[in-house]
């Protein structure tokens, strides 16, 4: 499994971007597929515990359903500003149920020390098996980069660029 703390390590400049623009609001965008095959996007909260992000989910809720269907999954941070002045930072991969104990009570208490507030067992866990990471940002200081374990860390050229 390519956990967040494996991508992290190859690329800590991208890492750091995804870190810092999840954790403006713990808040995240996810991109499952709904059981006819249609793309669904949901707003979810995100919490890290020991360097992972993790999902948790209200139960019962069409995207927990989704991942437990079909695990693919995109988590893309929110972006409330018409001129993205921090940029996207998305995880492509897979969503991977989370039953251990141990984890779900340090996710409980991520939650509870973010906002005084803990889930009831038993809810949706789920952490991300990446596959890729991305950062896009815009305006003076544009970029365009991605992290896959095959292929580590690559700078793009960014669609803003003037042709070579």
């Amino acid at each position: 499994r390519a956990g967040f703390c494996t991508a992290a390590a190859a690329a800590p400049d991208l890492a750091a971007l995804g870190r810092g623009g999840f954790g403006e609001q713990n808040l995240c965008l996810v991109g499952t597929l709904r059981a006819d095959g249609w793309p669904r996007i949901s707003a979810n909260e995100i919490y890290w515990v020991d360097g992972e992000p993790l999902l948790g989910m209200m139960r019962d809720s069409r995207k927990s359903r989704d991942l437990e269907r079909d695990p693919r999954v995109t988590v893309m941070t929110p972006q409330c500003d018409r001129e993205a002045k921090r940029g996207d930072f998305k995880l492509y991969g897979r969503a991977v149920a989370i039953a251990d104990p141990e984890v779900r009570e340090r996710y409980g208490q991520a939650i509870f020390a973010a906002i005084s507030w803990r889930p009831e067992e038993p809810y949706p866990l789920f952490a991300l098996d990446i596959d890729t990471a991305s950062y896009i940002s815009f305006g003076q200081r544009h970029r365009l980069l991605r992290w896959s374990a095959d292929r580590g860390l690559e700078r793009l050229r960014h669609p803003d660029d003037p042709p070579a």
